[in-house]
């Protein structure tokens, strides 16, 4: 196998065996579903150091310097070929897991797959998510896809304590807006997070993200995943502990949720926010949320009216039968369908995205409700009672 050269003249290595036996077999699975698609990861470890990076929950964050699994021809390979790839429908998203793909010596290889899917005549999302630097010659290289509907998402925080986020956020305000500016094929959406109470909060804080939402086609906003192993990492180093206790969802309290709504309505030209990635993605393509969020309509309150008129158009409660027949065949149960979702029983996050993008509705599972407001977030900030769950 041949792998490219990156910027400066580095090579792309190529993990050894001694690696591979001792990498956890999750991160050896390189095509895995997440709820903004299908994630394609073959290439692992980065030095950028984010203290809250879901590289702890694969024991890899002391992986620094970034190695490939395979090829980008296999990785195609795999993606496409995967049980749960659906040409022009599946969302994808690439190098989301255990890299940033817009490092010197990733960005090549995260270019050639694109153009490898493209050459495919493939027309899925395709969501490329990064904090460090945007050139000119990459947004060159986007505009260039003519097939691929792709979003790139710059992600900012503003966390300007160095133990906890040691990149300059000032490196993702530049990428941004090089990005937005040159834009053309592709979309370019504000991801802002994690937003962390007494690490990014402040007024300033808010007014400066609101301000580069300016720089973008949409902005989402969201908390912090603290999982254990996270809160431990936070423990071990002396680093301030946003919250008591570790979670499974996003922690974003609703009083902050409030507070940023509340600023962004008092601009004369405020950013257009958005609480789901799908959600501003969709919108940012001008095309209906391909999570189906519509039928949660407390989500859809900050929505501008164009784009509820295009997700109400493409939204509507699937047919029993059929709803039925694929929770069967995937191994589980279908427990009843709302108004808001299809509730099922006995199919782990996976096989529920599949059926959630097939059928553009929501799709929950009957042991770990979606309460209303909080829509997929830890109860961690929030009433402990809001009604009924969904």
């Amino acid at each position: 196998m041949s792998l490219g050269r990156g910027a400066g003249g580095r090579h792309l290595r190529l993990l050894s065996a001694g690696e591979w036996e001792r990498m956890r077999p999750e991160l050896l699975e390189v095509v895995e579903y997440r709820k903004s698609g299908l994630s394609l990861n073959w290439i692992v470890g980065c030095p950028l150091d984010c203290g809250y990076c879901v590289r702890h929950l694969f024991d890899n964050y002391a992986m620094k310097v970034p190695a490939a699994l395979m090829d980008e021809e296999e990785a195609v390979a795999r993606l496409t070929g995967h049980r749960f790839f659906r040409p022009h429908v599946t969302p994808v998203q690439l190098l989301n897991r255990a890299t940033d793909p817009m490092l010197p010596v990733v960005k090549p290889h995260l270019l050639r797959l694109l153009r490898l899917l493209d050459e495919q005549g493939l027309t899925n999302h395709v969501l490329v998510i990064t904090r460090w630097r945007v050139e000119p010659e990459d947004c060159a290289a986007l505009n260039a896809l003519r097939n691929l509907k792709v979003t790139l998402l710059v992600t900012h925080s503003g966390i300007d304590d160095p133990r906890i986020e040691p990149v300059d956020s000032g490196i993702a305000a530049a990428s941004l807006r090089t990005a937005f500016e040159l834009a053309d094929r592709y979309r370019v959406v504000l991801y802002w997070r994690p937003i962390v109470p007494g690490l990014n909060d402040t007024d300033a804080h808010i007014n400066h993200a609101l301000n580069l939402g300016r720089s973008a086609h949409a902005t989402v906003f969201t908390g912090l995943f603290f999982r254990d192993r996270i809160r431990d990492y936070f423990r071990d180093h002396g680093l301030p502990e946003p919250y008591a206790v570790g979670a499974r969802r996003k922690v974003f309290p609703q009083r902050l949720e409030q507070r940023i709504l509340t600023a962004a309505a008092r601009r004369h030209a405020p950013a257009v926010l958005f609480r789901k990635t799908s959600c501003a993605v969709a919108y940012a393509h001008g095309v209906a949320d391909y999570n189906g969020h519509y039928g949660i309509r407390e989500l859809c309150d900050i929505c501008p009216i164009a784009q509820l008129d295009r997700c109400a158009q493409g939204w509507s409660p699937p047919r029993p039968d059929a709803v039925d027949t694929m929770a069967r065949d995937l191994g589980g149960q279908l427990v009843a369908i709302t108004d808001r979702a299809v509730v099922v029983a006995g199919l782990d996050e996976q096989n529920r995205y599949l059926m959630q993008h097939l059928v553009r509705f929501q799709v929950h599972d009957v042991a770990t409700p979606h309460h209303p407001h909080r829509h997929g977030r830890a109860d961690i900030g929030w009433p402990t009672t809001t009604g009924t769950t969904s």
